[in-house]
């Protein structure tokens, strides 16, 4: 991230495998006004506990934490400012919460693009990579297993910097 212009870093990787750790990391190299936008809705009693685990180390580490599980759009909008720094963990989550409401997806995806290009300050998004694995059996985890592929190239396109990360280990994908 420069301190000049803005930059937007798309930080993929699998389940467990240091992608958000990796993107805190970067985002606190920055020095700046650090702001986390958290996705996860809490459907049951442990993913109530893992958000509270999350809020808690989070304002520890001095994190400014918003809660936005679906309009990650006007969030950008609202709060991305030349001299902070966003981090969005994670769009996997974002995505699920609109295939569940039964939104209509492809157009949420835009409004996040569109956002994302507009956006003043330095994003650091976070996604997980799901399409290294086999085609899945049933028809709701394909359409979900495509909408993200289509939403990882989306972001992708738009980002100056594409990291993957693979057993904690960072491997650059794309750098501008």
């Amino acid at each position: 991230m420069t301190q000049s212009s803005r930059s937007v870093t798309l930080v993929l990787g699998g389940a467990r495998s240091g992608k958000s750790r990796y993107a805190e990391t970067i985002c606190r190299q920055n020095g700046r006004a650090l702001i986390y936008v958290a996705t996860a809705e809490a459907h049951d009693d442990e993913m109530k506990a893992r958000i509270a685990k999350h809020r808690a180390d989070r304002a520890a580490d001095g994190w400014r934490t918003i809660e936005e599980p679906k309009d990650l759009a006007a969030i950008l909008k609202g709060e991305a400012a030349p001299g902070r720094v966003l981090l969005v963990d994670c769009l996997t989550l974002w995505l699920t919460n609109h295939l569940l409401a039964d939104a209509d997806v492809d157009a949420e995806i835009e409004r996040l693009c569109v956002a994302v290009s507009a956006s003043s300050a330095d994003l650091v998004l976070v996604a997980n990579e799901v399409g290294f694995g086999i085609v899945p059996e049933n028809k709701l985890a394909r359409v979900f297993r495509d909408h993200a592929g289509r939403l990882n190239q989306r972001i992708a396109e738009i980002a100056d910097r594409v990291t993957l990360v693979v057993a904690g280990l960072p491997v650059q994908v794309k750098e501008s």
